[in-house]
């Protein structure tokens, strides 16, 4: 039987990057492990942000979060109060119906600096076009019409194919 390979190790360094860049000898799982976790609770915060992807760079004692979505003003919040929730958490100051989060730094012993991007074009984002059609879903759309519209929007904003 024959080795099997992930096309993503294919598209690496030629179409898409490294959702995580630095380099640790020693560290290695454990700074892989705190990735793993600062991504998973980021995107479970901010779910209805339309969050395409987090990637992590470290450098020395600086962790820097950078995330990418659609909706940049819903996680900045009023006068940068989104990005402090996120760095820091709200487990002291949540209010009543929010919903409680540790913050990025708690699951680091580095600085955390976080950088919000936005996803200029989200019909042709991947990511974004799929949790579109699973939020349908939810919502009980016919799976088929879900679909077209998808596609039919991607390729209506460039995309060169779904």
């Amino acid at each position: 039987m024959g080795q099997k390979v992930h096309p993503y190790g294919f598209r690496l360094g030629v179409i898409k990057t490294w959702n995580s860049k630095w380099f640790e000898d020693k560290a290695y799982a454990k700074w892989l492990h705190e990735d793993i976790r600062i991504r998973r609770a980021v995107k479970d915060y901010l779910m209805n942000a339309n969050i395409a992807s987090v990637e992590v760079e470290r450098a020395a004692n600086k962790c820097k979060v950078i995330v990418f979505t659609a909706r940049p003003g819903m996680v900045i919040g009023k006068g940068g109060k989104g990005i402090e929730t996120l760095k820091i958490g709200n487990l002291k100051t949540a209010a009543k119906g929010e919903p409680l989060f540790p913050g990025v730094q708690s699951f680091t012993d580095n600085e955390v600096f976080i950088d919000v991007q936005e996803v200029r074009k989200a019909e042709t984002s991947a990511q974004l076009v799929a949790e579109n059609i699973a939020t349908q879903l939810e919502r009980r759309v016919a799976f088929r019409r879900a679909m077209k519209k998808a596609v039919a929007t991607s390729m209506k904003f460039g995309a060169k194919g779904i």
